[in-house]
């Protein structure tokens, strides 16, 4: 079945953080939207589970917060990275920003789905168990999307914009890129990450614990009904040699961190183990065809231990839709979204180019164990080193007051 024309101004697939975030926010300045997400929710997923105080800000702007609330999520004071030796450096979490003191941890179960709820409320026609089959290309144009679920398939053409929200997968992005010659090959993941709900960690319930391990890192900080939330990734070579068990690399690989062994000495399982691989950190392609724009971790995938990948999922979805509301009366002229291309990028680049090179040399630091316990010992004396390397994760380093106290 087609769709008339005129039925969306955009479609975004993808029911996370990033596709609610910017379906939200477009259906409250008028815009008609269409969100298709392939799961049913409530559903698990692989996260960290740390919501950063400037989150909770995003929550009341998109007017979730009071359900959010209800959720009954973990206060989380402050973030504590371990050396596998144990040192360790605290970072509180009303360092990272925003109007609220303690970060919140919250299942992604739970979040999504009061997000998707919220995007319903506004206006946001949501399909769930839906799947984009492929892009509608029109004169080397993404116009529109095949959509294809349990009731059948539907092909919407000529929408201004389609938004790719579905993550690391890409999976949009990549129906572009893989016919585009110039893209660079995919590589081999070298790291593979983790997650489950655990019972019977030792962790402090308003602490979120960073562990610093041989080839990789891993967090624990408590959820919603006494669980704790336990990701972490390993080099896929360990994976590998522990036959891909997650188990095993938490007790073999994690636990080579002291403070990990003996937090999680106690854990039980209350999940089934998440897993995925990893094929590479930092920016992607914000635009890779005309009228088709990438946001959360389709755009960029933020190392983890920073804390702000939600927060990016968020903002980036909210400036997609500030870009589009400003030129889509205009949009079906191609001029013209180059015009959204360019305003796009720009604002991208001002709020994130900062963070993610900042991100990548920590990742580097938390890489070797040796200068990862190095960095822990010289920043833990000082306030002001580590108040500004929390920002420096956020906000553009030129915005940050060297002058603290």
């Amino acid at each position: 079945m087609t769709l008339p024309n005129d039925s969306y101004d955009a479609i975004i697939i993808g029911g996370g953080p990033a596709g609610s975030s910017a379906a939200i926010h477009l259906a409250n300045r008028g815009v008609r939207v269409l969100l298709a997400e392939q799961k049913k929710f409530p559903r698990a997923k692989l996260c960290g589970e740390f919501i950063s105080p400037e989150c909770l800000d995003h929550f009341v702007r998109l007017g979730v917060m009071s359900q959010i609330e209800l959720a009954e999520g973990a206060a989380i004071t402050e973030t504590v990275f371990y050396a596998s030796n144990g040192r360790n450096v605290s970072i509180p979490s009303q360092w990272f920003g925003g109007r609220r003191v303690a970060a919140l941890g919250l299942s992604r179960s739970e979040m999504d789905a009061r997000l998707l709820t919220r995007a319903r409320q506004v206006g946001v026609e949501v399909r769930e168990e839906t799947h984009a089959s492929n892009l509608v290309i029109d004169s080397d144009r993404a116009c529109g999307v095949e959509l294809r679920s349990a009731n059948g398939d539907i092909r919407i053409e000529h929408a201004p914009i389609t938004m790719d929200a579905t993550g690391r997968a890409r999976s949009i992005a990549r129906r572009v890129e893989k016919n585009d010659r110039s893209a660079k090959r995919q590589r081999q993941s070298r790291f593979v990450a983790f997650k489950a709900h655990l019972t019977g960690a030792r962790g402090a319930p308003d602490r979120c614990e960073i562990y610093v391990y041989r080839g990789g890192y891993g967090g624990l900080n408590s959820i919603e009904n006494g669980m704790s939330n336990i990701c972490f990734i390993a080099a896929a070579r360990d994976v590998r040699r522990l036959g891909g068990d997650a188990e095993r690399v938490m007790r073999e690989v994690v636990e080579r961190n002291q403070r990990a062994r003996w937090t999680l000495a106690n854990a039980k399982n209350v999940s089934p183990w998440l897993a995925v691989a990893l094929d590479g950190f930092g920016r992607r392609s914000l635009v890779p065809a005309d009228g088709l724009l990438t946001i959360g971790d389709a755009a960029s995938f933020i190392d983890p231990f920073t804390g702000s990948g939600m927060l990016m999922a968020m903002e980036s979805g909210e400036l997609a839709a500030v870009s589009l509301t400003k030129y889509l009366p205009r949009l079906r002229h191609r001029e013209t979204f180059q015009l959204l291309a360019n305003d796009y990028r720009a604002s991208y680049d001002a709020r994130f180019r900062s963070r993610l090179r900042v991100s990548a040399v920590l990742r580097r630091v938390a890489f070797m164990p040796r200068i990862a316990e190095a960095t822990i010992f010289t920043v833990g004396a000082s306030d002001r080193i580590r108040r500004r390397l929390a920002r420096s994760t956020r906000t553009h380093v030129d915005e940050i007051s060297v002058g603290v106290r």
